[in-house]
């Protein structure tokens, strides 16, 4: 009897192709070298009877079959990660409360979210969108989530910690912070600068601010936006340029040229809080199969 269906392996790996956009990055992700995971598509293309990415200098995109085989695929992973948890006893139930700043993965937190409610299908999630100050700042004991993801600037001197935690937070991922205006704006964009910012209770944006005032750069505030899908949209719009973590940038948004009179921006870190004294076995389990998620 011929076998049907895929290889769970093959999928994994078409899954972080898809997702990192390249066969070097998808090997990174999958600490695996790229003649590993190049034979690994190729037996599951041989599989699937069609090719499922076309590949470029760029990278690697999907194929309208690729982009069917993806969303089944991450059902799959899913599902079968379900199954593990529960036969493990670790399968998670009841509530679970997340604080998560809207810098992260804009783009990707929805299936990233609905990913893990498939491996838990009996655990109810509640999310919410804060600023990373106050998500920072609500770490303790009483806070009003019990996981919370935040956004914290890399620069030369000791990165921002929550001094309230007990035990380091971890991090989870770290990308570049880039000046940003609309794709069909001037690149040069004329001075004193138009600024898209979000409010003063973003450190991202104050520290924006106090950065172009340390070097005496002109500017003036353009729009006023709530969150940063709102700031996406008034980048796209041409109100103004900003700056954005690689991940937030979206469509018809693109990187300001590095000689425009800018100042350097640092890295990004995103930080996944650490447990709290005596939280229950669901929270600390729930803590570490997120994690692997947002990496």
């Amino acid at each position: 009897m011929s076998q049907r269906g895929f290889d769970l392996t093959q999928l994994r790996t078409f899954v972080a192709l898809a997702e990192s956009g390249s066969v070097s990055a998808g090997a990174a992700r999958l600490f695996l070298s790229q003649s590993s995971v190049s034979e690994q598509l190729k037996k599951l293309e041989e599989r699937a009877g069609q090719p499922l990415f076309v590949r470029s200098k760029q990278g690697v995109s999907a194929t309208p079959a690729g982009s069917r085989l993806l969303d089944h695929a991450r059902r799959i992973i899913a599902m079968s990660e379900a199954a593990f948890e529960d036969l493990q006893g670790r399968s998670l139930d009841g509530e679970l409360r997340i604080a998560i700043t809207d810098y992260y993965r804009p783009h990707d937190i929805a299936r990233i979210l609905k990913t893990f409610s498939e491996q838990h299908p009996r655990l109810k999630l509640h999310v919410t969108v804060l600023p990373s100050a106050v998500i920072d700042s609500h770490a303790g004991d009483d806070a009003s989530f019990d996981i919370g993801l935040s956004l914290r600037l890399v620069t030369g001197k000791t990165r921002s910690a929550n001094p309230r935690a007990r035990a380091p937070s971890t991090v989870v991922r770290r990308e570049k912070l880039l000046w940003v205006r609309a794709a069909d704006a001037d690149p040069r964009p004329a001075t004193p600068y138009p600024l898209v910012l979000l409010p003063s209770s973003c450190q991202l944006q104050r520290f924006v601010v106090k950065l172009l005032d340390e070097h005496k750069v002109p500017y003036l505030v353009s729009h006023s936006a709530s969150g940063v899908a709102g700031l996406q949209l008034a980048l796209k719009a041409g109100l103004g340029i900003s700056c954005l973590n690689e991940s937030s940038i979206g469509g018809g948004v693109v990187a300001c040229p590095a000689n425009v009179g800018l100042p350097a921006l640092p890295a990004v870190e995103f930080h996944l809080l650490p447990g709290r004294v005596g939280e229950s076995e669901r929270v600390s389990n729930a803590r570490t199969a997120l994690m692997r998620l947002f990496s």
